[in-house]
């Protein structure tokens, strides 16, 4: 059959609806025309398709028989698109995306019967019913992130002539309370009782779970960096450390630093590499990546409040900002490239007692 008879040119070019009434994209692979097929009889839904198609060559794949986009598009259709736009994306990092896998998961648990509804159907108040249930189940950012899912979803549908408007736009984010950590972390004395009752806990590993713990604490880094410290990124005439991050995706901004060695941190690893004689610069300095469970062990044996790995770093951060040492520098040593503005949020606070004294400084005599 010939194929002025199979398809017909419509009014928008490169655009031929099939005799069967699917929409063709009228296309040069390789020099050679072809027919490519947008799985759909809806005409508004196949002009912005044919747009996206000509645009980027890489969107054909998403027009496979398992995303095929039609009038009646649903939920587990358009988070499916949306999945999979993420995961293929070589600018975001593995970290990343699997951090947002678990953001998914979360958010398929909370409005489960969305994955069967026609996206087409669903109204602003089911979309504030979500809400109004979810803020109550998950944690404040997690809830933030399963929205900007729940956004992405309805953008797709609008995106792909399904829909008009998007529902979800009028909800507003949850308010992220920053932790209270001035009565939270412990002050020098505590924290040296609760490394010893780490090393002295009598388990196989207490010995490299105390080793972790003050390294956390007197770098600075995130338990992710500390895991892929090899020796030969400490640099004892210089006095600096090496962060790399993982090998795949680096550090958390992508970039590499340099954290200098404070007395504690120094006399750590010297310690360190005389106990385990390294036989290769190349071997990682710490012999386990998480301590977790010694340390709420640990605290509860001397009736201390449990933290967390990155508590270690907030500690950190605290300890030499007390010390004297300005915001700018501290965000450097952590890894933040804003200059201090973050830092100032998140480390910008002193413990009641540190604050106190400073107070007791302050004058209004002539």
């Amino acid at each position: 059959m010939s194929a002025d008879k199979t398809w017909t040119h419509t009014s928008v070019p490169h655009l031929y609806r099939h005799s069967n009434g699917t929409y063709y994209a009228r296309l040069a692979v390789g020099g050679k025309p072809t027919f490519r097929s947008l799985k759909t009889k809806v005409l508004s839904i196949a002009k912005p398709q044919l747009a996206e198609l000509l645009q980027d060559n890489a969107y054909r794949d998403e027009l496979s028989q398992d995303t095929a986009v039609t009038e009646k598009m649903t939920g587990l259709e358009a988070l499916t698109l949306h999945e999979s736009k993420l995961q293929n994306d070589p600018s975001t990092k593995k970290g990343t995306k699997r951090y947002w896998k678990t953001v998914v998961a979360a958010f398929r648990k909370s409005w489960p019967a969305l994955l069967t509804s026609e996206l087409r159907r669903v109204t602003v108040e089911q979309c504030e019913a979500w809400a109004g249930n979810a803020v109550k189940a998950m944690s404040p950012m997690r809830f933030n992130n399963s929205l900007l899912v729940l956004k992405s979803m309805f953008r797709i549908a609008v995106k792909r002539g399904v829909r008009r408007t998007n529902p979800a736009l009028a909800i507003k984010r949850a308010k992220v309370r920053r932790k209270d950590l001035s009565g939270k972390l412990p002050n020098e004395e505590r924290f040296r009782k609760w490394v010893m009752a780490l090393r002295e806990a009598g388990g196989r590993s207490s010995h490299h779970c105390a080793d972790l713990v003050e390294l956390l604490a007197y770098t600075g880094m995130r338990l992710g960096e500390s895991n892929y410290v090899l020796w030969q990124h400490c640099d004892f005439e210089k006095g600096e450390i090496l962060v790399t991050g993982t090998p795949e995706d680096g550090t958390k901004n992508g970039s590499f630093r340099r954290i200098p060695m404070i007395p504690a941190a120094k006399k750590l690893l010297v310690r360190l590499r005389e106990e385990n004689k390294p036989a290769s610069l190349k071997e990682p300095v710490m012999h386990i990546k998480s301590a977790y469970a010694a340390m709420k062990r640990a605290a509860e044996s001397i009736e201390m409040a449990p933290i967390t790995h990155h508590d270690l770093r907030h500690l950190f951060a605290t300890i030499c900002i007390e010390s004297g040492v300005d915001i700018p520098t501290v965000s450097r040593w952590l890894g933040h490239r804003d200059g201090g503005i973050l830092a100032m949020k998140v480390y910008g606070h002193l413990r009641n007692e540190h604050s106190i004294a400073a107070a007791g400084r302050v004058s209004f005599a002539a």
